[in-house]
């Protein structure tokens, strides 16, 4: 009990004897003291009851609107169940489990907060995001590898991740064993089948997406210009570009890696896919207006090919073999594109821009263009010869008279 506290419960006890032994009239006791007669009345029968003369609460017995215990244990419950789960998400969650008579959001986060069931971490992670989304499902899907980690058994873990731009349904959320192109190839294939493929793909520049070698391809990038796909990437040191694998990526850590102990690759396995029904099927969106992935995603009518066929680049083109060593031969000197490209075949032609200029094709990808005068790459890069993504908001800026978006 504070001092302050202590010594006004005192001078009450004090009053109330001295009105008791009668020693001044209960009148001039009570303007010694500074206090009312009916005050005075009070201390008085308190004394003679045996109660308490400290201040007691005024909080009534009875608030009204107040949840009832069984409701708030519930919500705890559920919480501690879900606990990196917001309210308005578990709101939501309940209401398409059937559950009725739910509190709204900012009730349920006043039973969390009242139950210590708030962190500082899911305060920040809670902080709304803008993020710009492609209109279509399977316009764009992003991936990357989740941070490897040991398991129980000793093992390290690899997870990667995919998700579609649109509707940010989870592709793949699978512990792989290595981030090689080869495991990550089957996988990819496994994806395909199932979901049918993308139009372009946003990775970072690491293993195996990219090259160590700032002017080269990478194995995976001219698998999926054989796809048809473009393979983006995000600017180096700038996550952000990837906004919603990164922020995917939190949500794996708060809500499932943060409590969940691995005891072996097939354990694993099995606990990521749980968590990727959880994500796609149950768990709601803010983007997606609270509803869940899976009701906004469809598989894309780009079916994966058994065989990749021939391609036919027409009249004006000049073919030419890659070596194996990644050099190609062009009048007479000899350049290196990249080994990803040996033994395959590609096209030349020469550039409106100029006779000295040479532009390299792979399928419907310009990858590259020569300054023979200055036998030189002048740039080396994977771009759809039409309709690249990456000019369509520069040419909705421009009236362009043709109305094609064509890299020249």
């Amino acid at each position: 009990m504070p001092w302050k506290e202590q010594v006004i419960e005192t001078m009450r006890e004090e009053f109330v004897k001295r009105v008791l032994a009668h020693e001044k009239s209960k009148a001039s006791l009570c303007r010694e003291y500074g206090i009312s007669r009916p005050t005075g009345d009070k201390w008085i029968e308190r004394y003679l009851n045996s109660e308490s003369l400290s201040d007691q609460s005024r909080a009534p017995h009875i608030v009204a609107n107040r949840t009832d215990k069984d409701t708030e244990a519930f919500i705890v419950a559920y919480r501690k169940k879900y606990p990196a789960i917001g309210a308005t998400k578990i709101h939501r969650m309940l209401q398409d489990e059937g559950v009725t008579d739910i509190p709204c959001p900012r009730t349920i986060n006043e039973i969390f907060k009242r139950n210590g069931l708030i962190t500082k971490e899911a305060s920040q992670a809670a902080t709304p995001h803008v993020r710009f989304a492609k209109s279509k499902p399977n316009e764009m899907w992003q991936a990357d590898f989740k941070g490897h980690f040991a398991i129980k058994n000793g093992f390290r873990c690899h997870p990667l991740d995919i998700i579609d731009d649109c509707t940010r349904f989870n592709l793949c959320c699978s512990p792989l064993g290595s981030e090689t192109f080869y495991e990550v190839r089957q996988h990819m294939e496994r994806i395909f089948a199932e979901y049918g493929m993308p139009y372009s793909f946003l990775c970072d520049n690491g293993t195996p997406w990219g090259t160590p070698q700032s002017t080269g391809f990478s194995r995976f990038e001219v698998w999926f210009m054989e796809l048809g796909i473009l393979t983006l990437h995000g600017r180096i040191l700038h996550p952000q570009t990837q906004g919603k694998e990164e922020r995917f990526n939190g949500s794996l850590t708060r809500e499932f890696l943060k409590y969940t102990v691995f005891e072996n690759q097939d354990d694993a396995i099995k606990k990521f896919a749980e968590y990727r029904e959880f994500y796609n099927n149950k768990r709601p969106h803010f983007a997606l207006d609270l509803d869940t992935p899976a009701k906004h995603y469809h598989a894309s009518e780009r079916v994966y090919p058994e065989k990749i066929s021939e391609w036919e680049y027409g009249d004006g083109y000049e073919l030419r073999k890659v070596k194996s060593t990644g050099y190609v031969t062009i009048r007479g000197q000899g350049y290196f594109l990249s080994e990803a490209f040996g033994d395959k075949t590609i096209a030349t032609r020469e550039s409106s821009k100029g006779s000295n200029l040479i532009n390299l094709y792979f399928r419907q990808f310009k990858i590259g263009q020569i300054d023979v005068e200055k036998r030189v790459f002048t740039f080396k890069r994977a771009y759809l010869i039409e309709n690249d993504p990456r000019f369509q908001r520069a040419y909705e800026k421009k009236s362009v008279k043709s109305g094609s978006t064509v890299v020249k």
